[in-house]
């Protein structure tokens, strides 16, 4: 089973804040957490993050479903300069619903200078057909909530020139 959130905005600021600052800027400003979802706190094993093939394995704090530590690994699956990004979160390290993966893309489009249409999608991977009701409500309800809050994030980091950890 798939379940699918889509959130689109407008960054006033330059293509290349809008495309990088998601995915090359600190990450635990990006992910905050937000009740189940534990911050990121950092990453390792992250050499050559942020170029298709490259992996890093994410550390989260404790959460109320998450006891701390190592809580995934995201690998970037592809990347088009300026344009698309689209990574995959898996290999978790806590029960997430019997959610195996998550694929998520960050698309941007130049309107005029300085104003970015911004996609952000999330696709959300389950094996098991018992589980469809909660993941469903989890992915109709509480994800698109998360993802709001991150896009938010990524926004005033862009504003704010957050440096970029990763080229």
């Amino acid at each position: 089973m798939q379940f699918r959130v889509s959130l689109s905005t407008v960054f006033r600021c330059s293509l290349e804040r809008a495309f990088k600052t998601p995915m090359l800027c600190d990450i635990s400003k990006v992910h905050t957490g937000f009740l189940v979802m534990p911050k990121v706190m950092r990453c390792t094993h992250d050499e050559g993050w942020g170029q298709p093939g490259s992996s890093k394995r994410v550390i989260g704090a404790r959460s109320l479903a998450f006891k701390g530590g190592e809580a995934s690994t995201d690998r970037v699956l592809e990347r088009v300069e300026n344009k698309y990004w689209k990574i995959q979160v898996d290999e978790f390290r806590t029960w997430v619903l019997g959610f195996d993966k998550f694929v998520g893309e960050w698309q941007t489009t130049e309107l005029e200078p300085d104003s970015i249409r911004v996609d952000y999608t999330y696709t959300l991977h389950a094996k098991s057909p018992l589980l469809a009701l909660p993941q469903w409500l989890f992915a109709r309800l509480f994800w698109p909530i998360y993802m709001k809050r991150v896009l938010e994030n990524v926004r005033a980091m862009a504003y704010a020139n957050e440096p970029y950890l990763y080229e």
